[in-house]
């Protein structure tokens, strides 16, 4: 059987470690996690317990090869999550809390207008866009919420 994140880790040149396939395997799952998370979700899949510092420095060399990227969602710790299949923006729903993505060339126009002022070079998929939800966007709620 085929383990295509052991691979790419590989690929990357990296060894494919028991904490970074423990790892991989918790991300693999699709959510968005932060480190505590994952510290939770790893020490409860059989194996032996893996200190917090660990999960860390798995995140980080993982994060260096691009194999998983984070971002910030709120005002909390950093989530991460695996950079494939696709790399895409994080949209926050400020009434049910709901993480929606899109992809990143949502985001095109407004990166070419900040590159064009200032010739800064954004990556949207760093941070999130808060706002709401299609849901939640009733217009009779968001005029009581003083966050629009």
């Amino acid at each position: 059987m085929t383990d295509p994140l052991g691979d790419l880790v590989r690929a990357r040149g990296l060894r494919l470690t028991e904490p970074r396939r423990r790892v991989l395997a918790v991300l693999a799952r699709g959510e968005h996690m932060t480190p505590e998370v994952l510290t939770h979700l790893v020490s409860r899949d059989g194996g032996r317990e893996l200190p917090p510092s660990t999960i860390y420095r798995t995140l980080q060399s993982l994060e260096d090869v691009e194999i998983v990227t984070h971002t910030h969602l709120d005002h909390g710790p950093a989530t991460y999550h695996l950079a494939r299949p696709h790399r895409h923006l994080h949209l926050v729903c400020r009434g049910c809390k709901s993480v929606l993505e899109m992809p990143t060339e949502a985001a095109d126009g407004l990166v070419a207008q900040v590159l064009a002022d200032s010739g800064f070079r954004a990556d949207p998929t760093h941070m999130a866009i808060h706002g709401h939800c299609a849901r939640c966007a009733d217009p009779d709620l968001t005029t009581d919420r003083g966050d629009r």
